[in-house]
């Protein structure tokens, strides 16, 4: 079950910020055919269960099938984003000319993609969503009949509206007769020979300084004054009737408006849901352009064995215990997978996309390759060697996969369905929170504790009031490790007893240092361009140091890149 605490909610949105997540969908979005996938694509969530991951994946691979088809690829056009429209039809409001006209095109589209879909073969995923399209072709060609392409209503909506439009041409000719007639007796008197209208009603612009020689209304006058728009009274009866002709013709297309509106309203919860299937096609089809630029490959999620037993420390083993209770602290699951990680030219997707469209260096593909047993990677090199890109990479890649979307890998792409990708990678510095560099490493490595610690308690719970938890907990209980230790493979670096005590899942730092057991410090160098830098402390517990700067020679880039050394270290008088 996955974390849905605010701490889990923070960590997670930090992490898919340093992974630059949203920059992702963006580019995503640009392959998207409708504003429904745009919007998808740029906020596409990432599944919290494989089920759904699993989906996802398969949606993504049919649609890449078609997508590689000559005349297969899936066709969005007409479709629009009419949310906004059924909304208002369903409070009973009144949609327009040009809602309705998306409204049909859209079910036009819809109609067409599913066409799309029912004749491919092997899509058995995308033909059932197509299955769920109802397109309502009566209501489209009743839009069409009563609304033209200029969006407005029709004559032939109602043989009443017909009827009124016709006496509006009629009485429109008869006042536009007798205005022509003025203009031509009385040309000295008028501005310009043009007919205008004021207020719905037909004017003459008449000079102000011969405003009698025309008798009339003078509804209107020019900025400067010079121009009156006056309506001669031999019109004023003919514009009212056409002003009561107006009248009757609104009232009668919001009454054809307002008939089809209702026709869209008693239809609305299937409308709505042949946008969300319309939206999933063109999520999938996105993510297949994406991948089919991309160069990427479907991933493959490795699953677990079934867990092995493997003996504890025997140092910690209570001494006063029974034999039957050593016999059984002795052992603890856990849990290993069937078969290493794989990620071979994994290149990174967004320094793809900078290599195509923003002019950037070529990218630089990595192989990754871990095994089954392996708990932690550390990844070590010189300065700007790629260590941070890797981390950001595989992060994604992650993401990426979970998301139902394919690796930029070479096949085979292998990896775990994580439950939880969480990160701590560059600097979180504030001034406004008073936050170092270091405490806000720490800040955020205390969340991604206390996150793991939750959700070790949720899946612990049950199974017994009396039972200690002495495990480090890893999301999805994947990778326990017995003791609260956290054993590092191989690892270059000496660490005091071999484990890292890690009370209530913080990190203690009295009065802000490190109090170090035995008074022992370990000068690690990393080996860069500018030469070796090793780390230096200026106290340990309570007592100044003085600590003499080791010296590293530089050799050549076959040397280890980090070594571990042990500095002299003298005490200082207090």
């Amino acid at each position: 079950m996955p974390i849905t605490n605010t701490i889990s909610t923070l960590i997670q949105a930090e992490t898919l910020e340093l992974l630059e997540w949203p920059r992702l969908c963006q580019h995503l979005a640009t392959f998207a055919a409708t504003k429904l996938g745009v919007a998808a694509a740029l906020d596409l969530q990432i599944p919290e269960t494989p089920a759904q991951t699993a989906e996802l994946k398969a949606q993504t691979e049919e649609a890449y099938q078609l997508e590689s088809r000559p005349g297969g690829a899936l066709s969005f056009e007409g479709i629009q984003d009419i949310g906004s429209a059924l909304q208002r039809a369903e409070l009973q409001g009144l949609l327009g000319g040009e809602e309705l006209l998306a409204i049909a095109t859209t079910l036009a589209g819809a109609r067409q993609l599913r066409r799309i879909v029912d004749s491919a073969t092997d899509v058995p995923i995308l033909k059932e969503l197509a299955s769920q399209l109802r397109t309502y072709p009566e209501i489209e060609q009743e839009i069409h009949r009563c609304i033209d392409d200029r969006a407005r209503v029709a004559d032939r909506a109602t043989p009443k509206l017909a009827g009124i439009r016709v006496q509006m041409r009629q009485l429109r000719d008869r006042i536009y007769q007798i205005l022509q007639g003025i203009l031509q007796r009385q040309s000295n008197a008028v501005q310009e020979q043009v007919i205008t209208q004021r207020s719905s009603r037909f004017v003459i612009p008449v000079k102000a300084p011969q405003k009698d020689a025309i008798p009339g209304i003078v509804h209107d006058s020019s900025a400067s004054g010079a121009t009156l728009y006056v309506e001669p009274h031999n019109t004023v009866n003919l514009n009212n009737q056409m002003r009561q002709l107006l009248r009757q013709e609104q009232a009668e297309e919001e009454a054809v408006l307002r008939a089809l509106t209702e026709q869209v309203a008693a239809v609305k919860p299937d409308l709505d849901r042949l946008l969300v299937v319309v939206t999933t096609l063109d999520l999938a089809a996105t993510k297949a352009r994406y991948s089919f630029w991309l160069q990427a490959n479907p991933p493959k999620f490795i699953e677990f064995q079934e867990p092995e037993l493997a003996p504890k420390n025997p140092d910690q083993l209570d001494e006063e215990n029974s034999e039957e209770e050593t016999a059984e602290n002795s052992r603890s699951l856990i849990p290993n997978l069937r078969s290493q990680i794989t990620l071979r030219q994994l290149r990174h997707p967004l320094l793809v996309w900078q290599q195509q469209y923003e002019q950037g260096f070529p990218v630089v593909p990595v192989d990754l390759t871990i095994g089954p047993q392996i708990r932690v990677v550390a990844i070590t090199g010189p300065n700007t060697g790629g260590k941070t890109v890797t981390l950001k990479t595989l992060g994604l890649a992650a993401l990426m996969a979970k998301a139902g979307m394919f690796v930029a890998a070479r096949e085979p792409v292998e990896l775990p369905w994580f439950d939880n990708i969480l990160a701590d990678i560059g600097d979180e510095q504030s001034l406004q929170q008073s936050l170092s560099t270091f405490s806000g490493h720490i800040r955020r490595i205390s969340r991604i504790l206390e996150v793991l610690t939750n959700k070790s308690e949720g899946e612990s719970a049950g199974e017994g009031e009396g039972e200690e938890n002495s495990q480090f907990p890893i999301p999805n209980s994947q990778f326990p490790i017995p003791n609260s230790q956290f054993p590092i493979p191989n690892s270059q670096f000496p660490i005091p007893n071999s484990q890292f005590p890690i009370p209530n899942s913080q990190f203690p730092i009295p009065n802000s240092q490190f109090p170090i057991p035995n008074s022992q410090i370990f000068s690690f160098a990393r080996r860069s361009r500018s030469g070796d830098r090793p780390l230096r402390r200026q106290c340990i517990g309570d007592r100044p140091i003085a600590i003499s700067r080791p010296t590293f020679p530089i050799n050549s880039c076959n040397h280890p890149l980090w070594r571990t050394q042990s500095p002299q270290i003298s005490r200082l008088p207090l």
